[in-house]
């Protein structure tokens, strides 16, 4: 398993995978540790979700990202891209057949559409997104797409996230923006509401994979 993936307790054959990926920001190689508010936000998430997700039979975890930054790639793909491909071909071999729901927030959820042209993913729940204009949705061409946001996100763009998803309709299975109401971009306040949209869709998406499970 990847060493970066902190997974929840796993239930007996579960027949699907959230695999949540936390923000970061658009420069940065300070490596990310367990001091990092980002990750901690995230795994704050998992632990209210993580009951709910191992009772429905769906394992998850969450990606600590390599480097803070978007920019600090050894390639031509971004560093927080490089570790989700990474993570995804190592649950591909300890969950073979598992559907993947990337569930990810501000960076994570950019991070999350540039890979989700992964065989073993079904969809993405972004939450808070950070979705620049020219991002690409051709990644998500037969996958389901659930993008949350809050009108009072000043770090990134409701409008952006909805114009993303109204292109991403033209490709994907599904495409759908929720509004968050007068929420910020740090899942702080009224954490619950995020909560239960990030339990909700993600069940969902994978309900709408494997109706008969």
């Amino acid at each position: 398993m990847h060493d970066r993936l902190m997974m929840s307790p796993v239930p007996k054959d579960p027949h699907g995978l959230v695999i949540m990926l936390h923000g970061g920001a658009e420069f940065g190689e300070n490596p990310v540790g367990g001091r990092s508010l980002a990750l901690r936000r995230t795994t704050a998430m998992l632990a209210r979700i993580g009951p709910n997700l191992h009772a429905a039979g769906i394992a998850a975890g969450v990606l600590r990202f390599t480097v803070k930054g978007w920019n600090a790639g050894n390639g031509h793909e971004p560093s927080p891209v490089q570790d989700a491909r990474l993570a995804l071909a190592d649950v591909a071999e300890e969950f073979a057949g598992v559907p993947v729901v990337l569930l990810g927030h501000s960076m994570g959820a950019r991070t999350a559409v540039h890979v989700a042209d992964d065989p073993g993913v079904v969809g993405v729940v972004g939450l808070a997104p950070w979705f620049p204009a020219d991002e690409p949705v051709e990644a998500l061409a037969g996958k389901h797409l659930v993008a949350a946001h809050g009108a009072r996100d000043r770090i990134t763009s409701p409008k952006a996230s909805r114009r993303f998803v109204e292109r991403a309709g033209r490709v994907a299975a599904s495409a759908r923006w929720i509004d968050m109401g007068p929420r910020g971009h740090y899942m702080l306040a009224r954490a619950a509401g995020w909560n239960q949209v990030a339990l909700k869709e993600s069940l969902g998406i994978l309900e709408r994979v494997s109706p008969h499970r």
